[in-house]
């Protein structure tokens, strides 16, 4: 099983699926806990609901996946691309979002205490009401981003750029 596991994708938590293509496919609610998914292609995937809890997505594109209600507690999402991503309600407490794109994705209501989002960009990007509370936000272009209710207390906002963001409170 362990030599299947690292030479095949299966989709059971901490399987080893890099560089697979699951674009438009339905993964809503599987247990994904560990996953690789490094450079893996998930564009208009439906992970609703999926535990991603420790996945490694780094440099995956999840452009326009359905992610409402996901689990990427502690995931690895360097320089993945999540542009018009749905992530409402997704739970990314301690994720790693570092140089991470995030244009127009809609983080309403999202968990983002302690994520770091170093260099990330989330132009246009929806945080209406998402709790970045202690979030490292360092370098982050937030142009015309919705921050309205946007918890922001203790979160690192050196250079990071609000530039015509809305931050009403």
């Amino acid at each position: 099983n362990e030599l299947e596991n690292m030479t095949s994708c299966r989709l059971v938590p901490y399987s080893n699926c890099a560089g697979a293509d699951f674009s438009n496919t339905n993964l809503s609610e599987m247990d994904l806990r560990g996953i690789n998914f490094q450079r893996a292609t998930l564009t208009g995937a439906n992970l609703t609901y999926a535990n991603l809890k420790y996945a490694d997505l780094t440099n995956a594109d999840l452009d326009g996946a359905d992610l409402k209600d996901a689990n990427f507690r502690y995931a690895d999402l360097t320089n993945a691309e999540l542009q018009d991503a749905d992530l409402t309600y997704a739970y990314l407490y301690y994720a790693d979002l570092t140089n991470t794109y995030l244009g127009y994705a809609d983080l309403t209501n999202a968990d983002l205490e302690h994520a770091d989002l170093k260099d990330a960009t989330l132009t246009g990007a929806v945080l209406t009401d998402a709790d970045l509370e202690s979030a490292d936000l360092t370098r982050a272009g937030l142009y015309s981003a919705y921050l309205r209710d946007a918890n922001l207390d203790y979160a690192d906002l050196r250079g990071a750029n609000f530039q015509d963001a809305d931050l009403t409170y």
